[in-house]
């Protein structure tokens, strides 16, 4: 039974060749259990999983019970798992190649909807703001804090500004539920006296394609924002997120 109970499906050879890939020496015996990385992950104990318990049932062959734990989609990537672990196991990473076994239209559904939001345009918006409306709500916000805030009569808030020094990425949530949000990071970059631009392609900061594990669709929405921040002829990229 003990023997039986390790023993791995054949489908999952994949899986486990890529799991193999992403560790020292390939050897997932290089996790000795110590529990460093559990004690500072935020996701510890959210569905009876923590990043020791993870590792350890892979280690054991329970790569299907380990990758079908809901607990693979509350980890946020922060890295402190790997960064405490002192054989240096790639945790995160494991965790991303476990998200990537769910079939696409089973992952989380706010996940995947933002991620599909991001790739119906240009803007990579996990809202679904297209480039015309992101440019609207910026001019607008400028036109009201100018009218109505002493000091900042000539505040700028540029888009699509050619060659600029820094091009810089906008939280698509904030136009478009909280423009007002947007205008302390304008007032800091204006007092500074900086060289900035947002772009009406690539403006929006986050990828939720990542989060996804959608390797094909994160590398499209990372090459339109290289391409929005090159076509500009910016210096330096500046990524709020």
């Amino acid at each position: 039974m003990a023997e039986e109970a390790i023993t791995l499906k054949s489908e999952l050879g994949e899986f486990r060749k890529k799991v193999n890939e992403v560790l020292p020496d390939n050897n997932l015996s290089m996790c000795f259990t110590c529990g460093t990385c559990s004690g500072g992950c935020p996701a510890t104990g959210l569905h009876d999983m923590d990043p020791r318990k993870f590792v350890r049932m892979l280690a054991l062959g329970l790569d299907e019970e380990a990758t079908s734990s809901p607990w693979v989609w509350m980890c946020s990537m922060c890295q402190r798992c790997i960064h405490a672990c002192p054989m240096n196991v790639n945790i995160p990473q494991l965790v991303f190649l476990a998200r990537q076994t769910w079939p696409r239209e089973e992952r989380p559904k706010g996940i995947l909807g933002s991620c599909d939001f991001a790739l119906r345009s240009d803007a990579c918006s996990a809202m679904g703001a297209s480039p015309e409306d992101f440019k609207f709500v910026v001019e607008d916000v400028l036109e009201e804090v100018r009218e109505t805030q002493p000091g900042f009569e000539d505040l700028e808030a540029p888009v699509d500004k050619q060659g600029a020094y820094f091009f810089l990425n906008q939280n698509s949530r904030e136009p478009v539920t909280e423009p007002d949000e947007m205008v302390p990071l304008w007032k800091i970059l204006h007092k500074v006296g900086a060289d900035w631009t947002y772009g009406t392609a690539g403006w929006a900061a986050e990828n939720y394609c990542m989060f996804l594990a959608d390797d094909d669709a994160w590398k499209h929405i990372t090459e339109v924002k290289v391409k929005a921040v090159e076509d500009l002829g910016c210096k330096v990229w500046l990524n709020t997120e």
